[in-house]
């Protein structure tokens, strides 16, 4: 007992002379080193926060705590080059699992409070539960319509976090949601009728916009151009896209990259509530509980 005492108190000294000459040879870059390894621990776990993943997240802080309590003890393969390898390989693991959720996180591009204001109506415009069906009405009725006349349609229900870049290669239109314009817009002889239309709360913000395409290969061959591109954009940010098939008339619905086909009328309403729901401030949620 008394040499397990001694060896450790042995350690303990180990690890206070390794701290005291950790300070004492202390230089910038080891500073620098510090703050990317826990922004790298930071972001990792924000990752595994934000998808639910608080488990995985536990497990991953306690395979770093156990290598770096070997590092300090000294342990025989445990040393700083190998410990450092480690704890990037295991955040590579993390974030490949992830992948996806990744993306969105660094796509994500939060608008300013002036532009939200813009997108979502003009200046502290108040919008009413009426104003809110009525867009749902619109859109559903739109959509319906197209895929009675097979006529391909793409459609993003955005909430703000669409990359510049896809804005930007579209046309800005900023007008009220309506069936006649939704319909002219992807009216096969348009010029925008190719792209995607951005809907941002109740306005229409963009149409023709260029989305980037799904690069998995699992989803059915049929799926053309239209669809890959409303199954990417919801890869890389928080939207939901509401898909005509030109060749089928086929309504479709995507989230997080999941297809939901031969969507129906309930299915949409509860896709676009959803959506509205999330849009609408506390204060209007509360005053308007049954909307969804």
């Amino acid at each position: 007992m008394l040499k397990g005492l001694l060896t450790t108190a042995e350690t303990f000294t180990k690890i206070g002379e390794g701290f005291i000459n950790f300070f004492t040879n202390f230089q910038w870059i080891y500073g620098v080193e510090i703050f990317f390894f826990f922004m790298l621990i930071y972001f990792v776990s924000k990752v595994l926060r934000d998808n639910d993943a608080t488990k995985l997240m536990l497990i991953y802080w306690a395979i770093i705590i156990v290598a770096g309590a070997l590092h300090v003890l000294d342990a025989p393969l445990m040393n700083e080059q190998f410990f450092l390898f480690f704890v990037l390989l295991a955040s590579a693991f993390m974030l490949i699992l992830f992948n996806v959720e990744v993306k969105k996180s660094l796509w994500d591009v939060h608008s300013s409070k002036e532009t939200m204001e813009k997108l979502s109506g003009g200046n502290a415009e108040i919008r009413t539960q009426a104003d809110t069906e009525r867009c749902i009405a619109n859109v559903i009725k739109a959509l319906q319509n197209m895929s009675k006349n097979n006529v391909g349609a793409l459609i993003v229900l955005s909430r703000g976090s669409l990359p510049k870049q896809v804005l930007q290669s579209g046309v800005e239109i900023d007008a009220e949601i309506s069936t006649q314009l939704i319909e002219g817009v992807f009216f096969p002889k348009s010029p925008l009728h190719d792209g995607a239309m951005i809907i941002h709360g109740h306005k229409i913000q963009a149409a023709g916009c260029f989305l980037p395409l799904t690069q998995k290969t699992s989803y059915p061959k049929e799926y053309g151009t239209r669809h890959r591109a409303g199954i990417g954009i919801t890869e890389v940010a928080n939207v939901i896209s509401l898909v005509v098939s030109e060749e089928t008339g086929i309504i479709s619905i995507i989230k997080q990259g999941n297809v939901t086909r031969y969507a129906d009328y309930d299915m949409l309403v509860d896709a676009l509530k959803d959506y509205y729901w999330q849009e609408m401030p506390l204060t209007d949620k509360k005053r308007s509980g049954g909307v969804r």
